[in-house]
Parts: C-alpha cells; sequence; structure tokens
C-alpha cells in the first residue's frame, strides 16, 4: 500500500513513542492534554481525555487500515502528560501515543484490528468510542463491512469524483472522493466481485459509468458505479486470486485490490502483514505435539494430515495469540514444515518433506523418459512459425524434452511437434500466449519550417560638375567633372523638360546593394541659370520583409514493436570521377524521412523511438565535389500518452548582419557623412519545430 503523508506521520509518532522521547512543549499551545483514561464497556473501548480548556468540537480525525490506528489532531494544544507512550491492552486498544509538534499535537490509538470510531465533547474532555466494525449479513449471506458512525447515516450525502489508480506494487487503487466523512460505506465481497454501497448518497451523472481499466494491468478489470434507490452502489471486478483492503481519511474513501501470490507453505493465503488466525490463549505442559496440532487444525478449520514421524512434546503458555502462529512457533522448535494440497495439509519433518519431493521428481522426470509420444500439428495465425521453431530448436529451451522434434511448414505457416501429452500442452500454453494479433499505432508528425527575413539598405550617388564660361552640358570640353549622373531614374539627355543634359561623372559612386529586386531611388539636380555649374545627388534604397511557413505532414501506421519508415524527396545527379578517370553519375537523397518504432506500455502508454530527417538541396554551388544538402535531424526516444502530442525537436537559427561601406574622412563626418555611405541591415530567423502524435488503433474500430 503506498504510504500517504498522514500515514507517514502515524508512522512517525509511533516511532518516537516507542523510543521513549518526549517531545519538547511549546508555550505557543492555549490548551494542553493533561490525563488519559480508557475503560472497557461491553465490547466498545471508551477513551476520555481530558484537556486544560474546553473544545468547542471534536478536533479533526482520520483511521489506517493496514497497521490498524485511529489518530486525532489538537490545533493549538501542548502535551501536558510528561510521557509520550501509553500501554493500555484493553479490548482492541493496545497503547496510545502522544505527540507534540510546534503547537499542535496529535493522538494515535494502536488498535489490535479495524474499529469504527466516535468522538464527542463532554465539559472539557474529549470521549472516544472505539466499537467493532459491523458485519451485516445481508439476505444472501454475504458479510458487509460498514464504515462511519450509525447516526451520521441518515442524513444525504454526495460523490464528488470517482478515480483510479495503480500502486507501485500493481495493486488498483479505487479513490472516492465524498462530500463529508459521515457517508455511511459498506463494503462486502459477493461471489467474483467486491460491492461497495455509499448509503442515502447521491450520485452525479457524469460519474455514472463503467471504467474499463484492464490497460492498467491491476487484479481490477472494471469499476462500474451505478444509483440503487437512495444509495450508490460500486462493482468492482478483480480477476484471479486477489485481496482487498479498505480504509478512509477526511473526505476520501480508498479501496486497494492486490493480486495474491499463492504460497504452499502458508496456511492463510494473502499478502496481509501479521497472522490472520483466530486468536487462541494456551497453557500447555509437556504435552503431545501431534495432539497440539490437531487442536490447532482443528481451530483453523483445516483438513490436516499428520505424519507419524511427527513426535516429541512441547510446552507452551501462550494469551491471545493467532492460532496460525502458534502452528509457526510449532513448527520452528520441531524442525517441521508443510505442503499444501487443495484444502488439505501434509505436516511432516523436513527432512521427510524434501526426501519425499525429491523422489517425485526423479519418478516424474522417468515417467517423462517413458512416456510415449504424440505428434501434434499447431496453426499459427498472427505470428511466424519459422521464429518459434527457431527458439524451440535452440539448446537452452526446457519447452521440449530431450525426445522432442519440431518441424516447421513455412508456406502453411504450421509446427509440426512430437514429444510427450504433458509438453505438447506446455506448448500449447505458450502458443497461446503469443500467437495474438498485434496491436496498431498511428504515427502522425508535424514538421514546422518557419522564416522570417529582413534586410534594409540605404546608399547615395552624389557628384559636382562644371563647364567653361558660355558653354552648356553638351560640350564635351569640361573643366571638372566629380561624381554622378542621372541614370538611376532614367531622367536624362533632357528627358525632364528644363534639364539640360550632361556627361556621366561618378566618382562618389555608392548605391544600394539589395540581396535581390531593385532598389528604389530617388535623385535630383541643381545646376544655376547659365547651366555651367551642375549639383547632382541620387538616394537609393530598398527595404525588404519577408516571411514564410512550410508544414510537412508525414504519418504512418506500424504494428506494436515494429519499427516503420515513410520518405519522400528527390535523388539528385551528380557527376563523380571514377578510379579509372572517368566520370559516372551518382545519386545523392534529398528526403523527408520518418522513421519510428513504437512499444505500447501496459498502462496504455506509447514508448516512440523516432528518427527525423529533412533534407533540402542547398543554394551552395560545390565544383566537383558533389551535391550539397541543408540537413535537419533529430533522433530520440520518448514516451507519450495515447492521442497526446509532443515536441521532439526544435532547431531555432538567428543571423544578424549590418554592413557599412563609406569614403574614408568624408564618410565620418557628422550628418553630412550620409552622403558618403553605403549601410545594409540584415535579420534573417528560421525555426524548425517537430511535432509527433501516437495514438492506438482500436480492435473493434468502425466507422460509425
Amino acid at each position: 500500500m503506498r504510504i500517504t503523508s498522514w500515514v507517514k506521520a502515524v508512522i512517525s509518532a509511533s516511532c518516537l513513542a516507542a523510543a521513549g522521547l518526549v517531545m519538547a512543549q511549546s508555550a505557543t499551545g492555549s490548551n494542553s492534554i493533561e490525563a488519559l483514561n480508557v475503560a472497557q464497556q461491553g465490547g466498545d473501548v471508551l477513551v476520555r481525555i481530558d484537556l486544560k480548556e474546553a473544545l468547542t468540537a471534536p478536533p479533526a480525525g482520520f483511521s489506517v487500515a493496514n497497521p490498524a490506528r485511529v489518530a486525532f489532531d489538537f490545533p493549538g494544544t501542548t502535551n501536558a502528560l510528561g510521557r509520550n507512550a501509553q500501554s493500555v491492552n484493553e479490548g482492541d486498544l493496545k497503547s496510545l501515543n502522544v505527540v507534540q509538534a510546534g503547537d499542535r499535537t496529535r493522538l494515535v490509538l494502536n488498535l489490535v484490528r479495524n474499529v469504527n470510531y466516535s468522538a464527542r465533547v463532554e465539559g472539557r474532555s474529549l470521549l472516544v468510542t472505539l466499537s467493532p466494525i459491523v458485519r451485516v449479513v445481508d439476505s444472501s449471506g454475504q458479510k458487509t463491512t460498514r464504515f462511519a458512525e450509525e447516526s451520521l447515516v441518515g442524513s444525504r450525502h454526495a460523490i464528488r469524483d470517482v478515480a483510479f489508480r495503480r500502486g507501485k506494487d500493481g495493486e488498483g487503487r479505487i479513490v472516492v472522493d465524498l462530500s463529508d466523512t459521515g457517508t455511511g460505506i459498506d463494503i462486502r465481497q459477493q461471489g467474483a466481485v467486491l460491492v461497495v454501497d455509499f448509503l442515502k448518497t447521491s450520485l452525479p451523472e457524469h460519474l455514472r459509468r463503467k471504467l474499463d481499466v484492464t490497460d492498467f494491468a491491476t487484479p481490477v478489470t472494471s469499476v462500474v458505479s451505478e444509483t440503487k434507490g437512495d444509495s450508490v452502489r460500486m462493482t468492482i471486478s478483480p480477476r484471479g486470486l486477489w485481496e482487498h483492503n479498505a480504509y478512509q481519511t477526511d473526505n476520501q474513501f480508498i479501496v486497494e485490490v492486490k493480486k495474491i501470490v499463492e504460497d504452499p507453505n502458508k496456511l492463510v493465503q494473502g499478502t496481509k502483514i501479521g497472522y490472520q488466525g483466530p486468536r487462541v490463549s494456551i497453557n500447555y505442559q509437556n504435552g503431545d505435539v501431534r495432539a497440539l496440532l490437531r487442536l490447532m487444525a482443528e481451530e483453523l478449520g483445516l483438513n490436516a494430515v499428520i505424519s507419524e514421524t511427527v513426535s516429541g512434546t512441547t510446552t507452551l503458555v501462550l494469551k491471545d495469540v493467532p492460532a496460525d502462529q502458534v502452528i509457526d512457533i510449532i513448527f520452528q522448535q520441531k524442525g517441521l514444515d508443510m505442503r499444501k494440497n487443495g484444502n488439505v495439509i501434509l505436516i511432516a519433518p523436513r527432512d521427510e518433506i524434501a526426501t519425499r519431493e525429491k523422489l517425485e521428481y526423479e519418478a516424474r522426470q522417468q515417467i517423462g523418459d517413458l512416456e510415449p509420444l504424440r505428434t501434434e500439428i499447431f496453426q499459427i495465425n498472427y505470428h511466424k512459425a519459422e521464429t518459434i521453431f527457431t527458439g524451440l530448436k535452440d539448446k537452452t529451451q526446457t519447452l521440449l524434452s530431450k525426445r522432442g522434434v519440431v518441424t516447421v511448414d513455412s508456406r502453411s505457416n504450421k509446427l509440426f511437434i512430437t514429444d510427450t501429452p504433458s509438453r505438447l500442452e506446455d506448448v500449447r500454453r505458450v502458443i497461446k500466449e503469443i500467437d495474438i494479433p498485434a496491436r496498431q499505432v498511428l504515427i502522425e508528425a508535424r514538421i514546422v519550417e518557419a522564416s522570417d527575413a529582413f534586410a534594409k539598405n540605404l546608399g547615395v550617388r552624389l557628384g559636382f560638375n562644371t563647364v567653361r564660361t558660355g558653354g552648356h552640358a553638351a560640350d564635351t570640353q569640361n573643366r571638372l567633372g566629380i561624381g554622378g549622373d542621372y541614370q538611376a531614374t532614367g531622367q536624362y539627355n533632357g528627358l525632364v523638360q528644363g534639364t539640360p543634359p550632361y556627361p556621366q561623372m561618378q566618382q562618389v559612386n555608392l548605391p544600394a546593394t539589395p540581396r535581390s529586386g531593385t532598389a528604389g531611388a530617388l535623385s535630383f539636380l541643381l545646376y544655376n541659370a547659365n547651366r555651367t555649374r551642375f549639383l547632382n545627388l541620387e538616394l537609393s534604397a530598398l527595404e525588404a520583409d519577408g516571411r514564410g511557413k512550410v508544414i510537412s505532414s508525414p504519418r504512418v501506421m506500424t504494428a506494436n514493436q515494429i519499427e516503420a519508415l515513410i520518405e519522400q524527396g528527390v535523388e539528385i545527379p551528380y557527376q563523380q570521377a571514377t578510379s579509372s578517370g572517368a566520370t559516372s553519375v551518382s545519386f545523392k537523397k534529398a528526403n523527408l524521412a520518418l522513421k519510428v518504432k513504437p512499444q505500447i506500455t501496459p498502462d496504455g502508454k506509447i514508448t516512440l523511438t523516432l528518427d527525423v530527417n529533412k533534407d533540402t538541396p542547398s543554394t551552395l554551388v560545390t565544383q566537383g565535389a558533389g551535391v550539397a544538402i541543408d540537413t535537419k535531424h533529430v533522433k530520440t526516444e520518448v514516451l507519450v500518452e495515447n492521442g497526446g502530442t509532443v515536441v521532439i525537436g526544435g532547431i531555432y537559427t538567428q543571423n544578424l548582419k549590418n554592413n557599412t561601406n563609406k569614403i574614408p574622412l568624408f564618410g565620418d563626418i557628422p550628418y553630412v557623412g550620409w552622403l558618403f555611405k553605403n549601410n545594409e541591415v540584415i535579420d534573417d530567423k528560421t525555426e524548425l519545430l517537430v511535432f509527433i502524435t501516437p495514438r492506438i488503433v482500436s480492435e473493434n474500430l468502425n466507422l460509425n
């Protein structure tokens, strides 16, 4: 059973008390426990806790089923007893532990077995009544265990939630959230199922359902919650050998169903801690061991066969001890052991049992060597017969006897096995377990590649031109010309009215240089009235912003634990030199590939071994060295819920550039220097994300 935090607190309290440790009292508590008194009234045990000040209401309490305990928490209260433990041994109450932590004190009642408890306040005292659990026998003769107090069952209650979990030891845990602690609960075993009735309780519509919990790999296969009149009935269906344990803490009721591993050396089967037989008191002085064993077998209701070699006398003085523990004590004293066959047990000395079993094994082996052989044909439906054949032919296998022979027919997928009938039965059982249809898994991958490109480019062309006095721009005899023409905007040679033509001069030539496309240009020309001096300025600029997203969605279906591959792409040819000096054509793949191997876990999740590859031809040019491929590759192993989506990889790249070309000295002049510069800013971002969604394909899937 999983130990929750409050169980740890109870265990800690018991350990402290057993060690005789006394916690320091806190001055912050305004109340204190001053006395503890225990009395037995009929079958009930009454515990009286005297406090310094009266309580307004009973403190919060909870019970633990294994080990049996009841605990109460007193806030703002100190321990004024001067001790932490008190031995009681009254009825079902063994001892008391009182442990203080800060301004809170916990009272723990250590019990012999599970009991019902009730608490009420009388003056400055708290009275706790411990009553045996009511085991009601219904009309069908089934014994019922009842939780909560009878006085609280009459009021209305509700169930808020029902959940199922798998414990760390493989047990099934049904957790029921209740509206209050006073809900009356009857639990009983009815045939092969466990029935839990919540008295005077309502169940919301969305909780009236059947939970199929087979995939959790616990003894429980289903949990059905339904209304029965003014109550709620929960039917828990386990399989195989099982036992249950139920307990309640605050508003939560928990039922644990655990698998029983049958042990032939145990009188009472089960995994519960401690002995489970009825309690007996014995005062046996120098009595015969055989007679005592006979009495214990009668007490336990066992069919016992006691060997004639069991002899001797023993002396036992025991009080209130389980009967199966008494038998274990006798076995240890006299070197005895037991073997169980159905509902009959054999008691004999250990050496005699060991010798008898050895003879049985040897006789069984001899029978196997002499037993006649038989041939059977096994039709393999879902598995490969050759795989099973290889396993049976292995020299280390123990499934076939040394006389067994196996052959295989691959065409009909059949096995022909000749061996003894007992070995053939073992083979039949193994083939039945492994020859089952494989579960299918659909894997969907989404590969998202997003890009965001931004570029800004700014340049300038500047020129100054003069001609001789009285001339004009058409003259070819120039005295001085510095930079610039008017071609960038197509406005030259007098195309704009009133604009004189002039020859091209480009000494200051730093235009915008975009990565793609054509930069925009703005130019103007200043000249005097005689058109003998010209000042030309041309500004070119480009700002580009591009966004793109490429989504690939390969999907593939495969069987459980079978690797699958799906790919799509292109093979790029390129020339490659051979050893003889000639050239040959080779191919290189640029594919989108998804390679996956799923494994379905017992709890319904999926373990994926993934290999995702996305290749694209590169824009880089290689000279005689093959083909450049841009590769994005993710290889990993993840655990995913059925139908869930997981991001298994992400590649993020960012390219930042800021390039400036300028004329020395002139480009460094504040403000004016921009007329002698070329500036380029680039900010490119790319991101690759891979999403994986696996889904288990149901065997009874239909299109309705």
